[in-house]
This record gives C-alpha cells, sequence and structure tokens, in this order.
C-alpha cells in the first residue's frame, strides 16, 4: 500500500470530467454567453485549483508526454512550477478526491507545508492599513510606516495581533495593495487651485454658463462613444432646438529629442549617448470637440489647425493676433461646415487668450493730473509692420508706439472723452483720474494716487483714485479682443478658471498624441518633426477623444456639487466612464475620509 493510500490513479474519463467542471470554477461563464464572471476566489485556493487544472490537463491531454500517467503528470506540473516532488506528492493527494467526488478541500497544502493565510486577506485590516497610509501628508509611504502602525497596542487590540510585523512583511504587503516603488506620477495643479477668486469664478461664472448650456449639448454613451444622446450629430437639422457644440482650444509644443527614457534594458547593456537639449520645436494650436473631433471640413480639406515654428529666427512667437487670426478660420469652418448646431470656443486663461485692445480701458498705469506741458500719456503697444508682425530694433528689443486710450462710459451710457477736447487750452493732452472721476460726480480733494504698491483693503472702495476707476462698470466689463471678434459673428466665449486644465480635455488629446509621438525614430530633420507631430495626433480617435470630453464632464459635475480638487480627482477616478457622478458621492467621500 502507498502513501497515497490503496486508491487506484483515476482514469482519464473522470478526470477529463473533473478537469471540464474545474473550468467552470475558475472562469464562470456569464449568463449571456459572453465573457466570464469573477470567481471570487482568494488567492491561495485560486493557485491551488490552477495547479489541479494544469496537472489533469497533462493528465488527460493525448498530446502530453505525461497522458495517462497520473504520476509523471504531476512531476511535469512540479517542474513547470518549479517546485519539487514534494509538490507533486501533495499535488496528487488532494487532486484525486476532487476529481473522484468533487472534494476541494485540501488534506494538505502543497505550498506551505501546513494552512496559513496571511493577515492581509482581512479585508477590514487591509481597508484600515490603506486609509491609514492616505492620511501620510507627505505623501511618502513607506514599509516601516506600516510597521509602526501596526505596533501600536490599540490597532494589535482590534486585530487580535500578539506582535506586529516585520519590515521584509511589510514590503510584501505593500505589493500586494498595488503600491510600486516609482517616481511620483503627476497629477493636476494644485497651486491657486482653490484660491478664493480663482474658486468664485469656477462656480459663479464658468460651471454657471456650462451647466446652462449643457442640456443643449449632446451627451456619449459610455459604453459606445459612437451614439450620442439626444441625437447624433448628423441628426441635428431636423430638431427644432439647435444643439450647442464646445470647442476647446488650446497650444501645445513637441520637441525633435522628446522620446520615451523608461524600458527594459539588459543589465550589461552600455549607456548610448544622446543629443543634448531638446532639438527643434514645433507648436500646435488647435480646436478639438466631442462631437466632430478636431475642427475641419468633413473632406478634410480646411482646417483649423496652426502648425508654429517658435523662435525669433523662425516664425516668432504666438501672440494674441496669430489665436485671433486662427479664431477666424475657426469660425470660418463652424459656420459653413456646421450651421445647424450653436458654437462656443473655450479657452484657458492664458495672457494671449485674455489680451484686451491696444486701446481698452484700464486704469492700472493712469496718472491722477494731466502730463506736463509739451507731455501726453497713452498706451505703450508693439509696433507692427504691414504684415503685422512685431518689429525690433538694432538691439533685438520690441518697438513700442503710444496710442490714445478709448473713451469711457457714464452711468448713463453717454460717452466720456479720456482726453480734453477741441477747442480747450490742452486740447487732445489726457486728463487724469482726478478730472475723470470728477466729471463723473466724485469728490476726490485729498484722495491719493494709488494706494501702496496697489495693495488696498480688502474692504476699501474709495481708498485711492485708481481703486474707484477700478471699481466703474465700464473699466470692470472691457472684454477681451477674443471675444469681441467672436461675438461679432454669433460665436460666444468662455474662459476656463485658471489652474484648472483638467477641465480642458483637449490637454489629454495632447497627451495621448505625444505619447505616440514618442515612439515615432528620432530625426533631426523639421520635415520630421511635422510629419510626426500631425501623423500622431491623427491617431487620437473621436472615440477617444469622447472619453477624455467625459473625464472632464466629471470634474465639472464635481465642483458643480461642491466638491474641492482633491476630492474631484478621486472621484473622477472611480467614477472612470461616467459623465456624472452619484448621488452618494458626499457620503462616500465622507467614508474615504476625503
Amino acid at each position: 500500500m502507498s502513501r497515497e493510500g490503496s486508491w487506484q490513479p483515476p482514469d482519464v474519463v473522470q478526470a477529463e470530467a473533473a478537469l471540464k467542471d474545474l473550468k467552470k470554477i475558475l472562469k464562470p461563464p456569464r449568463t449571456s454567453g459572453q465573457g466570464y464572471k469573477d470567481p471570487k476566489l482568494d488567492a491561495w485556493t485560486r493557485e491551488r485549483l490552477e495547479a489541479i487544472e494544469t496537472f489533469l490537463g497533462h493528465y488527460t491531454n493525448p498530446q502530453s508526454p505525461a497522458y495517462d500517467t497520473w504520476t509523471t503528470a504531476s512531476l511535469l506540473t512540479a517542474v513547470g512550477k518549479g517546485k519539487t516532488t514534494w509538490f507533486a506528492r501533495n499535488l496528487r493527494a488532494i487532486a484525486k478526491p476532487y476529481v473522484l467526488f468533487r472534494i476541494s478541500d485540501p488534506v494538505v497544502n502543497p505550498y506551505y507545508g501546513r494552512q496559513s493565510r496571511s493577515r492581509l486577506e482581512d479585508q477590514d485590516m487591509a481597508n484600515e492599513i490603506h486609509e491609514y497610509l492616505q492620511t501620510i501628508e507627505s505623501g511618502h509611504v513607506r514599509a516601516q510606516d506600516i510597521v509602526n502602525y501596526l505596533d501600536k497596542p490599540d490597532v494589535q487590540s482590534r486585530f487580535g495581533m500578539k506582535r506586529g510585523v516585520s519590515l521584509a512583511t511589510a514590503k510584501r504587503w505593500l505589493t500586494k495593495m498595488e503600491y510600486r516603488w516609482t517616481k511620483n506620477f503627476k497629477g493636476q495643479y494644485m497651486d491657486g487651485h482653490e484660491r478664493g477668486d480663482v474658486v468664485w469664478y469656477r462656480q459663479n461664472i464658468f460651471l454657471k454658463r456650462w451647466m446652462e448650456m449643457e442640456d443643449q449639448m449632446r451627451t456619449w454613451d459610455e459604453k459606445d462613444s459612437s451614439s450620442s444622446t439626444p441625437n447624433s450629430p448628423s441628426d441635428c437639422a431636423t430638431l427644432q432646438h439647435r444643439q450647442t457644440v464646445a470647442w476647446h482650444h488650446d497650444e501645445s509644443v513637441f520637441y525633435a529629442n522628446d522620446r520615451r527614457t523608461s524600458r527594459w534594458v539588459h543589465k550589461d547593456a552600455s549607456p548610448k549617448p544622446y543629443t543634448k537639449g531638446e532639438g527643434v520645436s514645433v507648436m500646435v494650436s488647435d480646436y478639438v470637440s466631442a462631437d466632430y473631433g478636431f475642427l475641419r471640413s468633413p473632406d478634410g480639406k480646411e482646417s483649423a489647425r496652426v502648425l508654429f515654428k517658435l523662435g525669433k529666427s523662425r516664425d516668432g512667437y504666438f501672440t494674441n493676433d496669430d489665436v485671433l487670426a486662427q479664431t477666424e478660420v475657426a469660425m470660418t469652418i463652424a459656420s459653413k461646415h456646421f450651421p445647424d448646431d450653436d458654437h462656443i470656443f473655450i479657452f484657458n486663461n492664458a495672457t494671449t487668450h485674455l489680451k484686451r485692445p491696444d486701446n481698452a480701458l484700464s486704469a492700472r498705469k493712469m496718472p491722477k493730473f494731466p502730463p506736463k506741458e509739451g507731455m501726453n500719456w497713452g498706451l505703450e503697444v508693439m509696433e507692427k509692420d504691414p504684415f503685422g508682425k512685431m518689429t525690433f530694433d538694432s538691439h533685438g528689443k520690441p518697438l513700442k508706439i503710444k496710442v490714445r486710450m478709448s473713451d469711457g462710459k457714464f452711468g448713463n451710457g453717454s460717452p466720456q472723452p479720456l482726453y480734453f477736447p477741441d477747442g480747450h487750452p490742452r486740447a487732445g493732452i489726457f486728463k487724469g483720474m482726478k478730472v475723470i472721476l470728477e466729471e463723473r460726480g466724485y469728490n476726490v480733494t485729498g484722495l491719493r494716487a494709488e494706494c501702496p504698491k496697489f495693495e488696498c483693503r480688502k474692504d476699501a472702495d474709495h481708498c485711492c483714485c485708481r481703486r474707484l476707476l477700478y471699481n466703474e462698470p465700464d473699466f470692470t466689463s472691457v472684454k477681451s479682443s477674443l471675444e469681441l471678434a467672436c461675438e461679432a459673428k454669433g460665436f460666444e466665449v468662455l474662459f476656463l478658471p485658471k489652474f484648472h486644465c483638467e477641465l480642458n480635455f483637449i490637454e489629454q488629446v495632447w497627451g495621448h498624441g505625444k505619447r505616440v509621438y514618442r515612439q515615432y525614430p528620432p530625426s533631426p530633420k523639421e520635415e520630421d518633426l511635422l510629419r510626426n507631430v500631425v501623423n500622431a495626433l491623427e491617431s487620437v480617435s473621436v472615440e477617444q477623444m469622447r472619453k477624455y470630453a467625459r473625464r472632464s464632464r466629471r470634474f465639472m459635475d464635481a465642483y458643480q456639487r461642491g466638491l474641492t480638487g482633491q476630492q474631484a480627482a478621486w472621484a473622477s477616478k472611480k467614477y472612470r466612464g461616467h459623465r456624472v457622478l452619484p448621488n452618494t458621492i458626499l457620503e462616500e467621500l465622507e467614508q474615504a475620509g476625503l
């Protein structure tokens, strides 16, 4: 009689039936017949059953060298798993009762000699450790943090522990909890993200306007990004209500030497020389929407995209004039090819986009009194050549000229010239803040021109002449050049809040394009750079763009519910694929300690 008992090995037919049942345990089929469900097995049980599956596979496969040879099949399984004959013997001991009677409880644990389970399989303990690690303010999680936490008497008492864990165990636990020793990934910018004025603009200007338009926007299905609610772009001509398309604008720079730096490298490999610096660059400026992708005509012959070679000796620098020229093209394409939609352009808060007309009202540098005899005050602006490009002196510095500031407006809407009229002893000379305010009915006798460094008290509104003018309606309502140009053609402009790149999904489109671009072979040729940039951006499908747009809308929904930036990032990741968050999100955040 052998040490395994008097049983004979099961025959192949029995083993085949057992193998079929075992596969259903490891991969339970869905009721729909497509795919498999989670078997909900702990790691130890899954490994044990997979070992039996491999064992029976060798035993029942006519092509296997261990076919119909019980002991040989177990030894072959042990060799494949890097185990010893002891493992094979125990594997035979637990496989027999399963094949004959479907008994899956092992007599002997083939992996560890005696049955033991990691404390980390206690879900309450695992959750508590994970929550503790999230409270570490610096974000630098260490294995020693787990050791220190489990050394606390109250923690040990709560989980019935007689002692803590070693540093080696803590390292293994971090791996099981899906922590990796790596560089910290960059998330959204937080500097100024929750600043009072930024939050006010986000909640009261941007989100308020967005929510007003959202009912007229298409929403794309989470599982099938090709279908939309309430309709697809091709159906919009038959609707009673026009749909609103949000075109997100941004610029991004691609560099010739920007390539992948992380890869598998053999330990004996020698470092390869690399090109110094970032190399030549090209800036891409474009518009994108979840409805149509990049802004272009359906046949692709007309496009709003601009490829700009940055540098003083190349195309120069992308200025507000360049943005205005690009936007003129964008409006023409949108009006011509998508006439049944209403269009809104979304820009970030860059100064290039917010620039006002050269002669726009501004109290920032106004003098309190008229200039001295023989002098006049005006706004300094860049001098431009007939082609609209900046001009420079022999030392490379931009040339500037002075222009008159535009008229203001009285409270009744009538114009108020800021320069003395014809017939006045000082005709054409700037009046100064004192005269301008007196004409508006203010008594500014003894009022200083400006508080030190223009840092007025928060509750002050009549502390200085400059503050008074700053608060005047015609000075606060000055629109940017972009707004004026777009409104003249029936287009709306909406600026994103500062520091909120997560709301502009074109940022993710750039990231996708750059990931593809870095896979191309490096080349110092400018024509290769341009071709690779275009090909990389064309690889981003409209369906993928819609996924990025849904992510941005999740952030908007989170901020609309009053979540902070950190809470919104957590919620957006947890409910990936959803456009809006569930109504229980606040309770979930409280449970997560956020």
